[in-house]
C-alpha cells in the first residue's frame, strides 16, 4: 500500500513538472481579452470577434493538429456545429500549432470554426491551461455574455459537442 501512494505521489509530481500547474479559470471569470493569429494568418481578438447575437463562446484547447484524439474532438464540434450554431455557440479552437498546421488541419476535416495559433502559449496561460511548451491539456471553457458558466478539464475527445449540449440543455 505504501508503494501504491509513492507511485501516485510521484505521478502527481511528474505531471506538474511535465505539464505545469495552470490554474484554470474558474466559474464566473471573464472571457480574457486576447489576440492570436487564426489557421489564416489573420489577427483574432476575442473580445471583439464575438457576434453580438452570440450567446455562447466555447473555448477549446488540444494537444497537437491531427492526432487521432484531436482530429476526433474537432470533428465533434464539426459534426454537431448546426446544432452549437443554433445554440448561439461560437466555437474557437486553441493549440501551439503553427498558422500553417492549423490551416492544414482546418481544411483537410472541413473544420467550419477558428482555429488559433497559439505558438507562445498565450491563450494557455491566460487560461490556466497546463502545458509543456506547445502541448496543451486537453481542456473547453464555455462562456455566456463573457462570464465563464462551465468547463471541462479533462475534455472528452469524441464527444466534446455532446457533452456541451448536454451542459445547455440543462441551463
Amino acid at each position: 500500500m505504501k508503494q501504491f501512494f509513492m507511485t501516485i505521489m510521484i505521478a502527481g509530481i511528474f505531471s506538474s513538472l511535465v505539464f505545469g500547474r495552470g490554474n484554470p479559470l474558474e466559474v464566473g471569470q471573464d472571457l480574457p481579452d486576447l489576440e492570436g493569429k487564426d489557421q489564416d494568418g489573420q489577427v483574432f481578438s476575442l473580445a471583439d470577434s464575438i457576434p453580438s447575437h452570440k450567446t455562447f463562446v466555447l473555448v477549446y484547447f488540444y494537444p497537437k493538429a491531427d492526432t487521432p484524439g484531436c482530429t476526433a474532438q474537432a470533428c465533434s464540434l464539426r459534426d454537431d456545429f448546426a446544432t452549437l450554431e443554433e445554440k448561439g455557440v461560437k466555437v474557437i479552437g486553441v493549440s501551439g500549432d503553427t498558422v500553417a498546421k492549423q490551416k492544414a488541419f482546418a481544411d483537410r476535416h472541413g473544420l467550419p470554426f477558428t482555429l488559433i495559433a497559439d505558438t507562445e502559449g498565450v491563450w494557455m496561460n491566460a487560461f490556466g491551461v497546463p502545458h509543456r511548451g506547445s502541448f496543451a491539456s486537453r481542456q473547453a471553457f464555455l462562456f455566456a455574455e463573457g462570464k465563464l458558466v462551465w468547463r471541462d478539464l479533462s475534455a472528452s475527445t469524441s464527444k466534446q459537442a455532446a457533452d456541451v449540449l448536454a451542459f445547455l440543455a440543462n441551463t
